[in-house]
């Protein structure tokens, strides 16, 4: 009877003297390993000089004694059992699972040639003060006559809700689509094939802004609306005629609820535009001369709202195609805007406190910097944060700093304004990173992709900009800052 007394190796272990028979099956070999380590058979790779045995015979295997047998195989409590759900990559997830899995936002579905409206409502949503305040709408839809402008606010708030609950499923804004359409029928207007015509999101940003300047109102007790509080900014603007030393300046208030930034050949940056505008001449009629006579209008802001919205003006009338034209040329905007020089001189000195807790502010991070980074010594964990308030105690809603950040981006798409696509672009609250709401498509993408949305081409170009107030951030645990402006 061949019995061969061999040397077996698995892994770091080693267990020398164990008999092999090779009158027997090699099943009856493995046994004693199984005995041996706990590997069972069905998990066992046993070699020899590379040949592998087999279950039913030895094969060319030839054994001797202190031969070196290598054993390969995992004990079946150190193998990791299959979970109840298998795990899903990211590669083969669908939209919808990808949403929830991200926690993206609800897209919306595109109901024909609708994505003006749809982007539109991407960008408004990222404005907290307006979500809570169409929470607290208690007016119901209708499509009777004299209540359109309570039933759009009704369908923006249930469509905002509908979308909060939506787990990043895309929504149908069915009921906000009628009713835009009853308010405003030439949103209801449709083309030779049958289907509605596209239109201008700025129009749509426009006249729901409108609407909800009707019903929600501002919560400082007045009968201001929550539209003027938070969006709503006011210039002071002072006339002069340049034909007349005898006749008065005269100053007056403009209300806007949009700045405009003008495109012209001088103009390659959004800043420069909004400036340019600040200052030009009109032609009208003197009181003093009895006659046109030309006059300079100078303008400064003298009330900054939380949120500012510009409205690049891409489009212009050509009479010969009777379309409204775009201009694509690249208009360069920025993540971070000051508008310090754009106000009057009264908010400026209005304005300088915070500006200067802003400057305390990034010394003392500059300074934390530089003591982290010092050898020896260990960075101290940031304790919780809080934001002071963006707006003068006297004027909620307003803006004391002159400092906004870029939250939401509207683009189009194409030659005309009756034409192509419109998109909405969001930052995520408190965070830089930036989601593409191109209809029912959620998409992540990064500030340097929302920087290339300054125009110059046929890509998306930005046509509305939507900022809101930098917040200061104050730290718990260190000397409270005062905020009071």
């Amino acid at each position: 009877m061949p019995i061969f007394k061999v040397k077996v190796k698995w892994g770091k272990e080693v267990f020398n003297d164990v008999e092999a028979n090779t009158d027997e099956e090699p099943i009856l070999f493995k046994a004693q390993l199984f005995a041996l380590t706990g590997v069972q058979n069905e998990r066992q790779k046993v070699m020899l000089k590379g040949a592998t045995l087999k279950d039913a015979d030895w094969g060319n295997i030839k054994l001797k004694d202190g031969a070196v047998v290598l054993l390969m195989g995992s004990k079946e409590e150190d193998v990791p059992n299959e979970p109840k759900q298998k795990p899903i990559f990211v590669e083969d997830m669908n939209e919808d699972e990808l949403a929830s899995a991200l926690d993206f936002p609800s897209g919306l579905t595109n109901l024909g040639n609708t994505c003006y409206m749809n982007a539109t409502i991407q960008c408004l949503k990222t404005v907290p003060e307006l979500c809570d305040a169409l929470k607290e709408f208690k007016g119901e839809v209708s499509l009777s006559g004299g209540m359109l402008a309570g039933s759009v606010t009704a369908a923006l708030r249930d469509l905002y809700s509908a979308m909060d609950r939506g787990n990043g499923s895309s929504i149908p804004p069915f009921i906000l689509l009628q009713v835009l359409h009853a308010a405003f029928p030439r949103f209801a207007e449709k083309s030779s094939h049958g289907g509605f015509q596209q239109q201008d999101a700025n129009e749509c940003w426009t006249e729901i802004l409108r609407m909800l300047q009707q019903k929600l109102q501002a919560r400082n007790g007045t009968n201001q609306s929550i539209i003027d509080q938070y969006f709503g900014g006011r210039f002071t603007c002072e006339l002069k005629c340049t034909e007349s030393e005898e006749e008065p300046t005269t100053v007056s208030e403009d209300n806007f609820l949009q700045l405009s930034c003008f495109i012209s050949q001088e103009v390659k940056y959004m800043h420069s535009g909004l400036l340019s505008r600040l200052s030009e001449q009109i032609t009208k009629q003197s009181p003093t001369l009895g006659r046109d006579a030309i006059y300079m209008k100078s303008s400064k802001i003298s009330r900054l709202p939380a949120y500012l919205s510009i409205q690049f003006v891409r489009f212009f009338y050509k009479e010969k195609e009777a379309i409204n034209a775009k201009i694509l040329k690249d208009i360069k905007f920025q993540l971070s805007l000051d508008v310090f020089d754009l106000c009057s001189s009264e908010l400026q000195q209005k304005l300088i406190p915070m500006r200067s807790k802003f400057k305390e502010y990034e010394d003392r991070k500059i300074e934390e910097v530089k003591v982290a980074n010092k050898p020896g010594d260990s960075q101290v964990a940031k304790a919780d944060v809080k934001t002071a308030p963006y707006w003068f105690e006297d004027d909620i809603g307003s803006n004391n700093s002159g400092y906004y950040q870029l939250q939401a981006v509207l683009t189009h798409k194409g030659r005309s304004s009756g034409s192509g696509h419109y998109v909405g672009w969001t930052r995520k609250p408190g965070t830089n990173q930036w989601l593409q709401l191109d209809d029912d498509k959620v998409t992540p993408i990064s500030e340097e992709d929302v920087l290339k949305l300054s125009g110059g081409g046929d890509w998306h170009c930005a046509y509305v900009l939507l900022y809101g107030p930098r917040l200061l951030e104050i730290d718990e645990g260190t000397d409270k800052m005062d905020t009071t402006v």
